[in-house]
């Protein structure tokens, strides 16, 4: 099984309107309300790909029991938290230019106890689990270690960690030496304290993470593809070309390709090709955190690799 961490899940709210005009009352178009958040994102995905997905973290209010209702439908296990606060909402507007400006609220506040708590479940979880995805931000409350507390806590049981966070959270995350991250060039930036600009400064951050023990690291370069390094040597991916209409949700369908890629026992070259296949697929979607496994399969088909090692 595939668990997923999310501790700051949302309703993603969708506003489609013709041209934003501040100041006045806009009309709005078309509205869209999906369960949100990046580990929800990668739970669906993950599911859509045919495996076994467990969804955990926490859920509060109105808001949390609408997505408690549509992970069921997507038939993802439940086992998160209720809480007593209220899950936050994440709005994005869309005008017709097709711009996307975007609100996040920042969640409710998660008391220590309530982490405590959902130690128990977790713990439990991992009973039966082989691979365990941590993605997105900390909500208020919790310590910027609350992500590297659940790496270490998986690790001792022989579990895989895939870690995709940012800032203070990715820093102690990265000290605890999770099995696979996904920084982009401002992440490796911040871990290292060096300027990245070139391919050669990120194969340097790669080979810094590596050094400082996480396994497997991707960095994704958007359009240009991305590089892999795992064990001294590096993987160059470049997907194909695609009629992209919303990369938001691409580095989440490439977190959970790379999960069921592991999860199947596929080979490092094929697992790098299945995850950017799973994130190009999403970028042909409206929907964020969604793929069609007929595109996967097609894409994957088309995903270059190349292997080289540092000069």
């Amino acid at each position: 099984m595939i668990t997923t961490v999310t501790f700051n899940p949302a309703i993603d709210k969708r506003y489609h309107i013709e041209d934003i005009k501040i100041g006045e009352v806009q009309r709005v178009v078309d509205v869209e309300n999906t369960a949100g958040g990046k580990g929800i994102n990668v739970s669906r995905v993950a599911s859509i790909l045919g495996e076994k997905v467990t969804g955990t973290g926490f859920l509060g209010g109105t808001n949390g029991q609408f997505i408690e209702e549509e992970i069921s439908r997507m038939g993802i296990e439940n086992r998160f938290l209720k809480i007593n606060g209220v899950t936050r909402c994440c709005l994005a507007i869309i005008d017709g230019a097709g711009k996307q400006t975007e609100f996040l609220e920042p969640g409710p506040e998660i008391r220590q106890e309530d982490f405590e708590s959902w130690l128990k479940i977790y713990n439990d979880l991992l009973s039966n689990t082989e691979i365990v995805t941590a993605s997105g931000s900390l909500p208020r409350g919790l310590n910027a270690n609350s992500y590297a507390r659940i790496i270490q806590i998986a690790k001792e049981r022989g579990i895989k960690v895939f870690l995709d966070t940012s800032g203070s959270a990715l820093l102690e995350g990265v000290n605890a030496k999770p099995y696979f991250v996904k920084p982009n060039t401002d992440e490796i930036s911040l871990i290292t304290g060096k300027v990245i600009n070139t391919e050669k400064d990120i194969l340097k951050g790669i080979k810094y993470l590596n050094e400082k023990g996480v396994d497997f690291v991707t960095v994704s370069m958007g359009k240009a593809g991305s590089i892999s390094g795992y064990k001294g040597i590096y993987y160059k991916a470049i997907s194909p070309y695609i009629n992209a209409v919303n990369s938001v949700g691409s580095g989440d369908s490439f977190t959970a390709g790379m999960a069921v890629a592991h999860y199947r026992r596929l080979d490092i070259i094929d697992s790098i090709r299945f995850a950017a296949a799973c994130g190009a697929a999403n970028a042909m979607e409206n929907r964020t955190g969604y793929v069609r496994i007929e595109n996967v399969e097609r894409i994957f088909n088309d995903v270059k690799v190349v292997e080289f090692r540092e000069s």
